[in-house]
């Protein structure tokens, strides 16, 4: 996304909160391709036949998301792109996470197993528990650190580079670099206890 585009973002994102009804059309166009980008990320390596194609899980995330309450007050807090992009990767993730106890429900029982980060989410293997596992170890995380879940989400979920990372967060690469390693750290504790535990 060039410059222009994510002033045009954080410039929208405002126009809505001021009560701009249009801003919520112009401002899809412009985040979509990155949305989807992040979408098919999440979902690779899903099952065959898995519910959500990445259009659907943008469009899905789009509606929780809840730009405009029924009454068309506005009901996005996001302030910049960076915070509008971790919100919008938060809300895939819970359609995921909703989808994925759906699939448990279904099959009652199974216990959480370990994901690594070097696995991608929906990645071969990759069932609804560990899916749970890693998105409720995420939840932690982010009340602890939010920022070392941002990092999460965007270079796991999302699949951004440490430098896109960088600039979403308007951090330095190293930074991000740093916090990828200490949140790795800390979710492999997370995940190693849970499927140890009695």
């Amino acid at each position: 996304m060039s410059q222009t585009q994510q002033t045009d973002v954080t410039a929208l994102l405002s126009a809505l909160r001021a009560g701009d009804r249009e801003a919520e059309e112009r401002l899809f166009p412009i985040v979509y391709d990155e949305l989807r980008r992040a979408a098919a990320r999440m979902l690779s390596g899903e099952r065959v036949g898995h519910t959500f194609n990445p259009s659907d899980l943008v469009h899905e995330a789009w509606i929780r998301l809840g730009l405009r309450s029924e009454h068309g007050a506005v009901a996005m807090p996001a302030v910049d792109r960076a915070h509008f992009l971790g919100l919008t990767i938060r809300a895939m993730r819970h359609v995921l996470i909703d989808h994925a106890r759906r699939r448990l429900s279904e099959k009652r029982g199974a216990g959480v197993r370990r994901v690594t980060l070097d696995e991608g989410v929906g990645g071969s293997g990759s069932s609804p528990e560990e899916l749970l596992g890693l998105f409720d170890a995420l939840e932690k995380l982010g009340a602890i650190e939010p920022r070392l879940r941002y990092v999460v989400e965007y270079r796991y979920l999302a699949g951004f580079t440490e430098e896109e990372t960088a600039q979403a967060l308007s951090v330095t690469t190293r930074t991000v670099q740093r916090d990828w390693v200490k949140a790795r750290a800390w979710l492999y504790r997370q995940l190693y206890a849970q499927e140890t535990a009695p």
